[in-house]
């Protein structure tokens, strides 16, 4: 059974006004005198996020247990140096990010100017795991059309500097500033992919290998397809649920491409189309369906999704616990439809942070 570990970023706030704060290095420093969370906590772009990796679990219900327990030891964390966390892709509150003394966000900062500054975003990355890298880049080239599914399931980022960004995933947009980021075309083996990484690198753009953005790349450090395309989420049972179907995804591409199936041709250019329609809309209005790219009700496309991976899904006992999941989040919304009922039933942002809080550590 292939194992799956989540990345989540974390927004540090203040747990009165809901105001981002700048303190991950404070909270970083207590955590590693935690010797069971040395590990586990990351310095990331900006001094108001805190990222945590999982560790590699082969049971979901065993990862969404991690997944709960490491924001809890976040938030206990953060709670010792007088902010707390929350799961939110964007910011609601007005914010300055700070970015983090470290030399190699120093050169972004100075290489990319206001789209460094202006990356305070959290995601969720999944790294599921593949026997090769051929494996891996024929998993990557099938489950292109449907990471945008997991885009609109995610959605957590309606809110921007104080105002409603009109997307339900505004982040996803402010990452498409970088020069690496997003779609891809069809690779057709691992050679083709490590020659365009080197090419991309030998461009003097980026700074390495690690400024491949892809929403699905090959890992650097892990025998994994890393997928990269969610927001963090605000319930911790939807990012296992992402993780899930990512999962799902993973095999069941592997088992197409042994199979001899080819990938579906989209181009980048639909492609693009299809994520911009995931992040404007979320689960509240029509995508793109990954297999024709026309536009029907973002249910049916989830229950596409779920029909895509359902034999995956079956073989690791996962199946009824995904669908369970799905319909629960279709019927009660992700966390932008979350964050905007809030907002409309208390007029207010910072309620809007505090209460997410509060969702945060479930």
């Amino acid at each position: 059974m292939r194992t799956v570990g989540v990345e989540e970023e974390l927004l540090l706030v203040d747990p009165e006004t809901g105001e981002p704060r700048a303190l991950s290095a404070a909270v970083l420093a207590h955590a590693e005198r935690d010797d069971a969370d040395q590990d586990v906590f990351e310095k990331e772009l900006h001094e108001q996020m805190l990222e945590f990796a999982t560790h590699p679990q082969s049971s979901m219900e065993s990862l969404r247990a991690e997944i709960a327990r490491c924001r809890k030891e976040a938030a206990r964390h953060a709670g010792e140096i007088g902010c707390t966390v929350a799961a939110l892709a964007t910011s609601p509150l007005p914010v300055s990010p700070a970015i983090s003394v470290n030399q190699r966000y120093q050169w972004m900062a100075e290489r990319y100017g206001i789209a460094t500054r202006e990356q305070l975003v959290m995601g969720c990355h999944v790294h599921v795991s593949v026997e090769s890298d051929e494996e891996g880049v024929a998993v990557i080239d099938r489950v292109r059309p449907w990471l945008q599914v997991l885009l609109a399931l995610s959605a957590n980022s309606p809110f921007w500097q104080g105002h409603d960004s009109g997307y339900s995933s505004y982040r996803s947009r402010v990452w498409q500033r970088w020069p690496s980021a997003g779609q891809t075309g069809i690779f057709g083996s691992a050679e083709r992919y490590h020659r365009l990484v080197s090419e991309m690198v030998a461009t003097g753009v980026i700074l390495d290998d690690g400024m491949i953005y892809f929403d699905a790349r090959l890992s650097r450090q892990y025998p994994t397809v890393e997928v990269r395309v969610s927001d963090v989420c605000l319930r911790s049972g939807t990012a296992a649920l992402v993780a899930t179907l990512v999962r799902g995804l993973v095999e069941t591409a592997a088992r197409e491409w042994r199979a001899g199936r080819e990938p579906l041709d989209h181009s980048v250019s639909l492609l693009r189309l299809a994520y911009w329609q995931a992040a404007r809309s979320g689960l509240t209005g029509e995508l793109l369906h990954p297999a024709t790219m026309r536009r029907m009700p973002a249910e049916a496309v989830v229950r596409a999704l779920l029909d895509h991976v359902g034999p995956a899904l079956e073989d690791t006992g996962d199946f009824d616990r995904a669908r369970s999941a799905c319909e629960e989040l279709l019927r009660e919304g992700n966390g932008a439809t979350v964050q905007r009922e809030l907002m409309e039933r208390t007029g207010s942002l910072r309620d809007v942070v505090t209460a997410c809080v509060r969702h945060t550590q479930g």
